[in-house]
């Protein structure tokens, strides 16, 4: 009976395909819904999607959709993408090219390869979270609009120092000026016309999310108050442009938050922001060491695990999904190289993708993990990124190869295929 239901259900859907409204990914006491089904997923983060969509300094169509393609193979659906990077290039760790040069004067370039990377995620039924923002040093963000909004130059931390960068950038969230800056650029992204589909963003379903930033952070308990106001502005903001497409905020969870799960529910519990992010670094938090990240895994999954559940009880609290949107873990002995060996990392994968797994038969609120990062076809050429190398999952300030998935890491696809599978068959 069942099945008869099932294939009066698909027949139907063949003479009146879902509207556009409903191809949207949604959410509703605690889960997400895609197509009229749950939708459950291991996604990636793919930050240099747009440049790489691009034809002008670092644009490679053809390896982009190489990438779409591996990835749609594994079961990788949603993709989680930097919007584009902001200021004039030159420092190191920053992504380059960049977006916007300075407040409202944008590289036309980055723009059609955004246009692009979404009119071909539309063609393989994949879905992006777009981020617009960041508060760290390598995509400009916080940095770009305090330059401009005339709170001193942007400062870079292999220069000054993490200490003194956070102490600057943690400006921003008292910085009314450096937020409009920022506002104005929303409202021209989300306000877009796709130049190869002809759909406005607003109403194109291959993006499931605008997300505000990432890894939004107060760099100060005292600013905790701002922060949050600020958040709540900017989600109201996206909402008032955007009646279709999820909000979400870009959060690590409590440790973007100056440690404080209370701030992070307030920030959660906001009318306008739709699910829950949290990020996780095992290495990056100490749990893991880079001479024993072997005989390390048992802490870090069993501190992972904490930190979720610490989580994922506020989002049943709120009724919103919770969704793991960055996490990594270093190749064995901290190498870097193509095809050098990842048993630790296959370990970890393995626990997180599986906790999303049960939580999903259970109909639990964690819904979803974006792993870091999608390395896919790139050719390692140095370790500290450099103009003219391809793009890794690592972006410029970080060795190229730390928390990059290759499309010749075997051992690695293979879970990630596994789970796509069996998740896509929750009901």
């Amino acid at each position: 009976m069942k099945n008869l239901f099932q294939l009066i259900l698909l027949i139907l859907m063949t003479i009146f395909p879902l509207t556009a409204d409903a191809q949207f990914v949604t959410t509703d006491n605690g889960s997400f819904f895609r197509n009229g089904r749950p939708y459950y997923y291991v996604g990636t983060n793919f930050w240099y999607g747009a440049i790489l969509g691009s034809e002008g300094e670092g644009g490679n169509r053809r390896r982009l959709i190489k990438e779409l393609d591996l990835m749609k193979k594994q079961g990788i659906n949603n993709l989680r993408v930097l919007v584009g990077s902001d200021g004039v290039p030159g420092p190191k760790a920053k992504v380059q090219p960049t977006l916007q040069q300075a407040p409202g004067v944008y590289n036309d370039t980055i723009l059609a390869g955004l246009d692009y990377l979404l009119s071909e995620m539309g063609k393989r039924g994949m879905v992006a979270v777009l981020y617009l923002n960041n508060s760290w040093e390598w995509s400009g963000g916080y940095n770009f609009y305090l330059e401009h909004a005339g709170a001193g130059k942007a400062v870079m931390p292999q220069d000054v120092g993490y200490g003194e960068f956070m102490k600057h950038v943690s400006q921003f969230s008292v910085n009314k000026k450096a937020q409009q800056l920022f506002y104005d650029y929303v409202r021209f992204i989300i306000g877009r016309t796709n130049r190869y589909t002809g759909r406005k963003y607003i109403d194109d379903p291959a993006i499931m999310s605008w997300q505000i930033g990432n890894e939004p952070r107060a760099f100060a308990k005292e600013l905790l108050p701002d922060f949050e106001k600020w958040l709540r502005e900017a989600s109201a903001l996206i909402r008032s442009l955007d009646a279709h497409h999820l909000i979400s905020v870009g959060s690590e969870g409590m440790w973007g938050c100056e440690n404080s799960y209370e701030s992070w529910e307030r920030i959660c519990a906001d009318k306008n922001i739709d699910y829950c992010n949290i990020h996780l670094w095992p290495y990056n938090w100490g749990w893991a060491k880079a001479d024993s990240l072997m005989e390390n895994l048992p802490r870090a999954c069993e501190n992972a695990k904490e930190y979720i559940e610490h989580h994922l009880t506020i989002a049943r609290r709120l009724g919103k999904p919770l969704v793991m949107e960055e996490f990594g873990y270093p190749r064995d002995d901290f190498q870097f190289a193509l095809g050098t060996p990842t048993k630790a990392r296959d370990g970890f994968y393995s626990y997180v993708f599986d906790l999303v797994y049960r939580n999903a038969q259970g109909k639990e609120p964690f819904a979803g993990l974006n792993f870091w990062g999608w390395g896919g076809l790139a050719k390692l050429r140095h370790e500290q990124w450099m103009v003219g190398d391809d793009y890794t999952g690592d972006p410029a300030q970080e060795q190229q190869g730390l928390n990059s998935v290759f499309s010749g890491d075997k051992s690695t696809l293979k879970i990630i295929r596994r789970y796509c599978r069996k998740l896509s068959t929750i009901k």
